[in-house]
């Protein structure tokens, strides 16, 4: 009796703990938001009014709209390429020797240890030779090399859940590795290689410290834009976007939340 009251002590204080550090996490995004729907000129929390002036004045700036588009391309197109890009690294780390793949695996997770600013500074010192700040082509280069690691990290974890000898029996039956490739190991991973797809575009989409040297001009991200304004002039505007910002992460995350439960529906029919 005294140990099963003892486990019940010790899992209510590990559910406070939890429930404590979850709200501090989140603690920033229920101040930023109500703070978006101010009627004030300046940041206020709590609001004295409710007004969707930042709102309407987020949406009918050029300015802003133009940085919003440039961030949602960006993330879009760094997705599209980190994702199967990270997802075959992590397949090649995974069929190769130990030796190997602990060596590469340092080498993968090197953008994530190292200080986003000095890679953001060897990224504008090469783009400056190459012409390549400012461009939208050079954002999604940078912000494709930050989500690589991410993506490999999180299909090599799908990777080690995964029978390796169902591809082998579809390539001893016939199919070709790209084949049993395709048809086998991706829908059997594809709920890690959907996660990691989502952290690329979030990475991308947040990404402020490399955005701040090597965007600009036309092609300035909405993080860029949004450093400058807290910078040069505080109003609740930034407190809109970041709404934004948080409603398009979690609506990303819910979407595949919801699809990968679809598609566990359909294979148990």
């Amino acid at each position: 009796m005294e140990q099963v009251g003892q486990r019940k002590i010790d899992g209510l204080w590990l559910t406070v703990v939890g429930i404590a550090v979850l709200f501090f996490l989140i603690l920033p995004t229920l101040i930023v938001i109500p703070m978006s729907f101010s009627g004030a000129s300046f940041l206020e929390f709590p609001p004295t009014s409710f007004s969707f002036r930042w709102y309407a004045a987020y949406f009918t700036s050029p300015e802003w709209m133009s940085a919003t588009k440039t961030s949602l391309i960006a993330a879009v197109m760094t997705t599209a390429i980190a994702t199967p890009l990270g997802s075959l690294c992590a397949y090649g780390l995974h069929c190769s020797a130990p030796r190997i793949r602990n060596i590469a695996q340092i080498l993968v997770i090197m953008p994530i240890v190292v200080p986003v600013i000095l890679i953001a500074v060897g990224v504008f010192s090469l783009y400056a030779k190459l012409g390549l700040n400012y461009t939208l082509t050079g954002i999604v280069i940078a912000h494709t090399a930050l989500a690589l690691p991410f993506v490999i990290v999180t299909v090599m974890s799908g990777l080690q859940n995964y029978d390796f000898d169902q591809e082998l029996a579809a390539r001893s039956l016939g199919a070709s590795r790209a084949y049993a490739l395709w048809t086998i190991t991706v829908p059997q991973v594809k709920f890690s290689i959907q996660t990691g797809a989502f952290l690329a575009f979030i990475t991308s989409l947040d990404e402020v410290v490399i955005s701040m040297l090597v965007s600009g001009g036309d092609n300035a991200t909405i993080t860029r834009r949004m450093f400058n304004s807290l910078r040069d002039q505080l109003d609740p505007t930034i407190a809109a976007i970041s709404t934004c910002l948080i409603f398009v992460s979690i609506s990303a995350l819910v979407m595949i939340s919801i699809f990968n439960r679809n598609q566990k529906n359909k294979e148990q029919l």
